[in-house]
């Protein structure tokens, strides 16, 4: 029976084989990676699923993170987007620090910003609930260079342990030890890159009556609370994006009150160090999301973004309630005020 299945096989490859070889190239061709972003549209994620604190107070309501959904375009995909109308194409360029970057550098800062975001947003909530935070690690990482303008062996993705045997807790201390140093003069900094330390001997160099080494650098920070807080976001949700609703949620569950009012409330910005919302891309592309699925608040960052935003529901005739948001402070108020 077997050696009839692949007679048969064996007949149909060698009357076939055109067709075959011809279907063959074009999925090869049709899958080649393009270096572009397609934006096929934006939803909304319940922000419990992600976050747990420990003896929690449960809410009616729900805190929504808006997102905007993105595929690594490739031949395929890029052709679909000028059929499809709500497919936009964004060049990979524009996350980009140096054309010479990689689509896994970029995918790094996002994950960074995630993780970033989700060290402040623990700081704000527990700090506004006046529960028990403690700031226990910080690590450096080097998030761009630029390799036309400033030589350097350092890549991104490296974490800065040291330069000349010198440790510091802030980017600040660091760049004030480099002002030491003289133009053209080399600094060793040891760096962990992929598991293992390395010493790699960078120069310095001078713009605008600074010393620097042509790097951005980026901190995580790293808390101790109490009560315990798991925050478990997917490796594909990345971002700053969600920092003001990761807060709030977060927040929601430490204090004995519920802010959301038993209201579906989704939103975008990221959180600063200094509690202030800041500005995010496709702000269209969340709204529309929000409204089809059925929230009934949209938490926006003031500026451009609340513009855009007051502008597209007008447009389109959405029904969401839009709120402006400044601050981590100005967005509890407001939606304390609620009725």
């Amino acid at each position: 029976m077997l050696k009839k299945i692949c007679g048969y096989i064996k007949e149909f490859i060698i009357e076939e084989y055109k067709f075959l070889l011809i279907t063959t190239i074009l999925l090869i061709i049709l899958n080649i990676p393009l270096n572009y972003y397609i934006v096929v549209g934006g939803g909304i994620s319940d922000a419990n699923d992600r976050i747990e604190v420990e003896k929690q107070h449960k809410s009616k309501g729900s805190f929504n993170i808006s997102y905007v959904t993105q595929l690594n375009a490739n031949v395929l995909a890029y052709g679909l987007s000028f059929i499809i109308p709500s497919w936009e194409v964004e060049d990979a360029d524009l996350y980009k620090y140096d054309s010479d970057e990689s689509m896994d550098d970029i995918n790094f800062r996002s994950e960074l910003d995630l993780k970033t975001a989700s060290g402040t947003a623990t700081y704000w909530a527990y700090t506004l609930a006046k529960k028990d935070v403690k700031e226990t690690s910080r690590h450096l990482y080097v998030i761009a260079t630029y390799p036309n303008d400033y030589k350097t062996d350092l890549k991104v993705q490296d974490e800065i342990l040291s330069m000349d045997g010198n440790s510091y807790d802030n980017s600040k201390d660091y760049i004030d030890y480099i002002q030491t140093k003289g133009v053209g003069d080399y600094i060793t900094v040891r760096v962990k890159r992929k598991k293992k330390e390395l010493d790699i001997k960078t120069k310095v160099y001078e713009k605008s009556d600074k010393k620097i080494l042509g790097l951005s650098l980026q901190y995580v920070k790293e808390y101790k609370t109490d009560p315990k807080v798991n925050i478990k976001f997917k490796r594909n949700e990345s971002g700053p994006s969600g920092g003001l609703i990761t807060t709030l949620e977060i927040y929601n569950q430490l204090v004995n009150k519920d802010i959301t009012k038993g209201k579906i409330i989704a939103g975008t910005g990221t959180i600063e160090e200094d509690g202030s919302i800041g500005q995010i891309g496709g702000i269209e592309h969340k709204v529309y999301g929000a409204e089809r699925a059925k929230a009934d608040v949209f938490l926006s960052p003031g500026g451009d973004n609340y513009k855009d935003a007051k502008k597209y529901i007008k447009e389109k005739h959405l029904k969401i309630k839009l709120i402006k948001v400044n601050t981590i402070q100005d967005a509890i108020k407001k939606l304390e005020e609620i009725g």
